[in-house]
């Protein structure tokens, strides 16, 4: 298929300050220590202040080229970029395999979650009912 180069959006929140742009500069080195991944460009923008005034944001856009379409789709399961822009091929034509393997695992991550969720939700019933008195 050839080379694949995206623009993705990375997203840091949380306090204080310090700990946001740490964690960006986390995001780069282990991007750029990935051997299968080759770093075309960074645009980092400055942390900013939320308006409940008690977390903090930054954002970054990163270009990177890629040998394949299961690298990019590696990327988006490490670092859940909060955007992603397909730059080149402009006609990226997809194996089949890839799509396969790409819906499954999805679909492994979405009953991961939903089980954990289901447990949460579950957990949570229990307390409130412990809370009311309703069980010991």
């Amino acid at each position: 298929m050839g080379k694949i180069i995206f623009r993705m959006t990375a997203e840091v929140i949380g306090s204080p300050k310090e700990f946001v742009e740490k964690t960006m500069k986390k995001v780069f080195e282990k991007l750029n220590d990935d051997n299968d991944v080759k770093i075309i460009s960074t645009k980092e923008f400055d942390s900013q202040k939320m308006e409940n005034e008690k977390f903090w944001s930054t954002f970054s856009e990163v270009e990177v080229e890629v040998d394949n379409f299961k690298k990019v789709l590696d990327v988006c399961y490490d670092y859940t970029p909060s955007s992603l822009e397909i730059l080149e091929p402009a006609g990226l034509t997809l194996d089949s395999d890839d799509v396969a393997e790409f819906l499954n695992d999805f679909l492994a991550k979405l009953h991961k979650y939903g089980a954990v969720m289901k447990k949460m939700q579950a957990e949570n019933i229990y307390m409130m009912k412990k809370l009311k008195g309703e069980i010991n």
